[in-house]
């Protein structure tokens, strides 16, 4: 038989049944060439993370809590305080601005001039980083609707949602002044309100089961009225809301309904998880999913959103509409990818960390994280021949070669097969090329025989340029 193309961009999807599905794509994201080439589909690894300034000593104090970009500069809260992190010829330094109370996760808006930092409990904080001040908000109308819990900013307003289905809002440009007579409800159904969500200038705001939207109407009363838009999907985590391009997605359901995933698309909601990622939403504790948060960034022409499970973080590509895992090693176990919180400045991507003060930056020239190693894996679908057995006597996965650098000589890539999904044969090395070893070739020979059908596994851990460019096979008829 002719040498055959095997795909392996199809991205994440592991199936409940593993015979059906086992298909991971880990560290890699699939990338769509948008010209004639080697492959149209190829696989790219994710960008790793290095460390740019520290909050705190011992660094494990300060674990992340949320991040937010305000005037081309990121502001992180970190364990109880809140940080603004400055560059001068490329070196970063933090300033501590002011303690926030709580370890939850924080949500934040800003005014152009001054930042809101509300803890869900009710306690908000502002930051004028024109008088250089730092405050709690001690109005006592701030909590007259009940508890704030997540704050937006449109039209010269903070918008916040409360924890007795109202939303209030601030004085106009002013995060510290508010009246007990500013609030509105959510009217086109009795379900607690959950989030509000700012899109093209538009406030909607997101109950356990709907999604209802205001326009500002202006007037002396309370400015924001009801559109008639509607839609019958809640979200099911707060934190989990996320613009990016010309849409926002989100953990949701409607009444009677398991959690998906699913994004605007004009005035319609369009499901965007597969199969594979509800099944996993639908094995999680309703606490488990409500603590779902997500983050966004754009970079090298992919523009990336990911969700963040209690074991691993699922990331969709709005471009080439793929998803693909993230995870990271930790004291040498591979556990949930170890981002809380992204922002964009300086022309860079800064990272909170769930596991200590670090700030990191994400660059797809580093391949490690904090120097711990990255693993990258790929496991393809299950390949048949009409459910008869055949024999795979050659196997090849193209990668860029010649990818071996000082401290890794030579990189090395290993393969496993299995029939089944759970259990996989001894990994077999191959070598991705000495520094300069442009023409490196990782073949497979004399690959056994299966039964019915097969799968690959693929797996990288050396700190290099992870390019997955094909995989192509002699597959050879068998008898059973």
């Amino acid at each position: 038989m002719a040498i055959t193309q095997l795909p392996i961009a199809n991205g994440f999807y592991v199936s409940d049944s593993l015979p059906i599905s086992a298909q991971e794509c880990t560290n890699f994201y699939p990338n769509i060439v948008q010209v004639p080439a080697l492959n149209q589909e190829t696989l790219i690894g994710t960008a790793g993370l290095s460390q740019v300034a520290t909050t705190a000593t011992p660094l494990d104090t300060q674990l992340n809590r949320g991040a937010h970009e305000m005037n081309g500069i990121p502001y992180f809260v970190n364990g109880t305080n809140l940080y603004k992190l400055t560059e001068s010829s490329g070196t970063y330094s933090t300033t501590n601005l002011g303690t926030i109370a709580g370890t939850s996760r924080v949500s934040m808006a800003d005014n152009g001039t001054q930042l809101m930092v509300l803890v869900p409990s009710g306690n908000g904080y502002i930051y004028n980083h024109v008088t250089d001040t730092f405050a709690q908000i001690t109005d006592s109308d701030f909590t007259a609707n009940g508890n704030p819990q997540q704050v937006v900013f449109i039209d010269g307003y903070f918008c916040l949602t409360t924890d007795t289905k109202k939303f209030i809002v601030s004085s106009l440009n002013d995060g510290l002044n508010y009246n007990a007579l500013d609030f509105g409800t959510a009217e086109s159904d009795p379900d607690e309100i959950v989030a509000p969500v700012v899109f093209k200038n538009q406030l909607f705001i997101a109950g356990s089961q709907t999604i209802e939207a205001f326009q500002n109407i202006g007037g002396a009363d309370f400015p924001f009225q009801r559109t008639g838009l509607f839609f019958s999907k809640g979200i099911a985590a707060p934190f989990s809301v996320k613009q990016i391009g010309d849409t926002f997605i989100f953990i949701g359901s409607g009444e009677n309904e398991s959690p998906a995933i699913w994004a605007l698309n004009g005035n319609q909601l369009t499901k965007v998880s597969t199969t594979a990622i509800d099944n996993l939403l639908h094995d999680l504790t309703e606490t488990q999913v409500q603590a779902i948060y997500s983050w966004s960034y754009a970079q090298k022409g992919a523009y990336f959103v990911g969700f963040a499970l209690p074991s691993s973080t699922l990331v969709y590509d709005t471009i080439t509409q793929r998803w693909h895992e993230r995870k990271s090693t930790i004291a040498g176990v591979v556990g949930a990818y170890r981002v809380n919180s992204m922002v964009q400045a300086y022309n860079q991507v800064f990272c909170g960390d769930i596991e200590d003060g670090k700030i990191g930056k994400l660059d797809p020239n580093v391949y490690t994280e904090y120097g711990n190693t990255i693993q990258r894996r790929l496991v393809t679908q299950p390949f048949h021949n009409n459910m008869q057995s055949f024999y795979v006597p050659y196997l090849e996965l193209t990668t860029e070669s010649g990818v071996g650098l000082q401290n890794e000589p030579e990189p090395l890539i290993g393969m496993e097969r299995s029939e089944d999904g759970m259990t996989w044969s001894q990994m077999r090395y191959r070598t991705l090329g000495k520094i300069g070893e442009r023409n490196a070739r990782a073949i497979w020979r004399r690959n056994g025989r299966a039964s019915r059908f097969e799968m690959f596994r693929f797996t990288l851990t050396d700190p290099v340029k992870p390019i997955l460019i094909q995989l192509t096979a002699n597959i050879i008829g068998g008898t059973q």
